[in-house]
């Protein structure tokens, strides 16, 4: 059986960003030992950013983005330049190269980089040719900022480049990150419910769920995969409860009723905004369900593209819960995968989904940008328990989000 690779949320995220021909592409085709990316005298040579998985030892799983020069001026340079500075959104580390010369393209990348609070290391490549200034590296040095001279022409300072990136990487790449083990315990049980729909195609369960089993299996966990139809029988089964209980959003409702209240339960999507977002700020953002009335704007993102199915939870569900909850029909927009508009001053709230596909910076900087423009963000699943009325049952596996909650329900009553 072939091995399944790392998902590619997973790993940690490294942009190579910089101008035209200063060696970026060079530079990936060292490191990873491949000619993954095209190389050439000619500048612009790299137009759609090129990714490319590989274990990085002894970080792990990483994937390396190789992204268009940030100053193409050409007909189609500012598409181009457009797609390098979406993908600065996504990266958990940047590595912004130069032929030598510290540039005003240079100090742009990494006021972004810095101002996603993405470490950041800067490579002067080409050193056979030119050499960085002394003041300059004095600069970086007394800023922190790691730096590393190489030739790719001569595979000079290559494995230098290599150690700043395992010394440059944050630290929650170097543990494995836990999705729902911490909560359940060694030797605990959890029941996982699992509607069988059109969404879960045969043979197959989505992503969430098939994580979520290995983290507890990883964890010592006891695991138990039910339809939603079959849970009352599995806890029946059960001669000592289990310590957790998670479902499908759309299930919610039968499952909150069939789950004695002095077990936990929550849903995928929630375990996900604690994994990939920020699970307190979410949390907050699905109280303004409450502020929403008639007419308002709601923005549905989803990360990932897929065609929408018969009563899709996005695109039908998600919209009929919220209108029943307001009393009145609210204005829906959906978007997916990187299609996120830069200005949300017409909307009210924002609903996300888990973001299983993505890596959590992605996630983080949506959050961020929802924060700048002072519109509240939450995810499927906390929207869909607090248009349920079972937000507080949702939360409990949560202590954190869960005072966070009643500490500004309180303030607003």
């Amino acid at each position: 059986m072939m091995k399944q690779a790392t998902p590619k949320g997973f790993r940690l995220h490294i942009g190579l960003f910089g101008r035209r021909n200063v060696g970026k592409s060079s530079l990936l085709n060292a490191v990873v030992r491949q000619q993954v990316s095209i190389v050439s005298e000619h500048a612009g040579t790299t137009t759609d950013p090129v990714e490319k998985p590989m274990e990085l030892l002894p970080i792990g799983p990483v994937l390396f983005i190789d992204t268009a020069g940030i100053d193409d001026q050409e007909a189609l340079g500012q598409l181009r330049v457009d797609k390098t500075r979406k993908t600065l959104n996504r990266v958990d580390l940047g590595v912004i190269v130069t032929d030598g010369h510290w540039t005003e393209f240079e100090k742009t990348l990494l006021e972004e980089l810095s101002g996603r609070a993405v470490p950041v290391v800067v490579v002067f490549n080409k050193t056979d040719i030119a050499q960085p200034s002394p003041a300059v590296l004095a600069q970086f040095e007394a800023a922190r900022i790691r730096t590393v001279q190489t030739s790719c022409l001569q595979n000079d300072g290559i494995a230098d480049f290599r150690q700043a990136l395992l010394d440059t990487t944050p630290a929650e790449f170097i543990e494995t990150p836990v999705i729902v083990g911490d909560i359940v315990g060694p030797g605990q049980t959890a029941i996982l419910v699992v509607p069988i729909d059109k969404e879960a195609p045969r043979g197959r369960l989505i992503l969430p769920q098939v994580q979520t089993i290995r983290d507890l299996l990883d964890n010592d966990a006891l695991c138990l995969v039910v339809k939603d139809s079959q849970l009352q029988a599995a806890l029946e089964n059960l001669k000592q409860p289990p310590k957790l209980v998670v479902t499908d959003s759309q299930a919610f409702l039968k499952v909150a009723a069939d789950t004695p209240p002095e077990v936990m339960m929550t849903g995928f999507s929630i375990l996900y905004a604690r994994l990939k977002g920020d699970l307190v700020t979410q949390t907050l953002g699905a109280m303004a369900v409450s502020q929403l009335k008639p007419g308002d704007s709601v923005l549905v993102a989803e990360a990932c593209t897929h065609h929408p199915v018969e009563d899709d939870i996005g695109r039908v569900k998600i919209p009929r819960w919220l209108t029943t909850y307001v009393g009145g029909n609210l204005r829906f927009t959906t978007v997916q995968g990187q299609d996120f508009p830069e200005d949300l001053s017409g909307y009210k709230l924002v609903i996300h989904c888990g973001a299983c596909m993505w890596n959590r910076r992605t996630m983080l900087n949506r959050i961020l940008q929802c924060r700048r423009a002072s519109v509240p963000i939450t995810n499927y699943g906390l929207a869909i328990a607090h248009s349920l009325g079972i937000f507080e049952r949702a939360l409990q596996p949560f202590p954190a989000a869960l005072e966070a909650y009643k500490k500004n329900a309180k303030c607003q009553m």
